[in-house]
């Protein structure tokens, strides 16, 4: 079965009626970084909200979208879990969320505060997937939500396109891929829109099933992931979200740990942000491959970062 394409009008509604909190991010051309790549590379800056992600724009237009009389129940690395218990409260909608025993503690904590039930259970967040997915099959009214498989998560993503082409058109755009609802989002709308600019995806060289599914065309899992980038550590991708990708997607990159690292050290000197290693994984990307553009923007996607994490960070040179 062919998986229909995102509502281009839905991307569009959502860029007005997502949570304000999570809209209108921002976005401008980082001198410094321009100056050191040698090309004008604009930062789309995802961190700026109660979050500090951007997974509250694809969770709010989704929670809108479903009765109100449900439990919303998912498998989360950290963030995407944040993301539904804030719009779970804010609309008054329960949320359950089963994370892996690797989950960072400090996003842990931040599910709770935010009043998400939280279940450590499984290894990691593929195994957190799989007993939210049981747990939503035990009774009616559970609702399971697994992102990559949501056409309004990732046509809320797609708002992103919206105002990242409010600036002008691009070469290239570059985004994280983890369960791809992010890109496929942000792609779809940008090549409706702008059919010339390249899209490129970026994983981690520890946790590359999106970039081989991508490649093979299926879904294409690993047995084990091993990345310091949690956000984007993924062992078996949605095959909605690799079909999606396959169309709208022109080229997917793998960076190592070290340029992850490094990468997080460079936006805390260039853009002042302390992002996560997922959420630098696009600047990592540019320093570590030739992507093509005179005019790149990239999405900084997450500021959640683990505290070691940051002092490798500020130690790279």
């Amino acid at each position: 079965m062919t998986t229909p394409a995102l509502d281009l009008a839905g991307i569009e509604r959502a860029s007005k009626e997502i949570d304000p909190v999570f809209r209108d991010s921002p976005q401008f051309v980082e001198e410094s970084l321009s100056a050191l790549l040698g090309r004008q590379v604009l930062v789309k800056l995802e961190t700026a909200n109660p979050l500090r992600c951007f997974k509250g724009r694809g969770a709010d237009t989704f929670a809108a979208r479903v009765p109100s009389d449900v439990e919303l129940v998912c498998g989360s690395a950290g963030n995407f879990g944040q993301a539904l218990g804030y719009v779970g409260r804010s609309r008054g909608i329960p949320v359950r969320v089963y994370v892996g025993e690797d989950v960072n503690p400090d996003k842990l904590a931040r599910m709770r505060a935010l009043g998400a039930h939280v279940v450590v259970s499984g290894p990691d967040c593929d195994g957190a997937k799989d007993e939210a997915r049981a747990y939503a099959a035990e009774a009616p009214g559970r609702l399971f939500v697994e992102e990559g498989a949501e056409s309004a998560i990732a046509e809320g993503n797609g708002s992103i396109g919206v105002e990242l082409l409010a600036a002008g058109s691009f070469d290239t755009v570059v985004a994280p891929v983890g369960d791809g609802a992010l890109i496929s989002g942000l792609a779809a709308w940008i090549k409706h829109h702008s059919p010339q600019t390249r899209v490129v995806g970026v994983c981690a060289a520890g946790a590359p099933a999106p970039e081989r599914s991508w490649r093979a065309g299926t879904a294409v899992a690993t047995d084990s992931v091993n990345t310091i980038a949690d956000g984007i550590a993924l062992r078996r991708p949605v095959m909605d979200a690799v079909d999606r990708m396959r169309t709208l997607v022109d080229d997917m990159v793998l960076v190592s740990e070290s340029a992850l690292l490094k990468a997080m050290g460079l936006a805390a000197r260039t853009v002042g942000v302390l992002l996560e290693p997922a959420g630098a994984a696009t600047l990592a990307a540019l320093t570590e491959h030739d992507i093509p553009g005179e005019r790149v923007a990239i999405v900084l996607t997450g500021a959640n970062p683990r505290p070691e994490h940051v002092r490798a960070a500020l130690l790279t040179t």
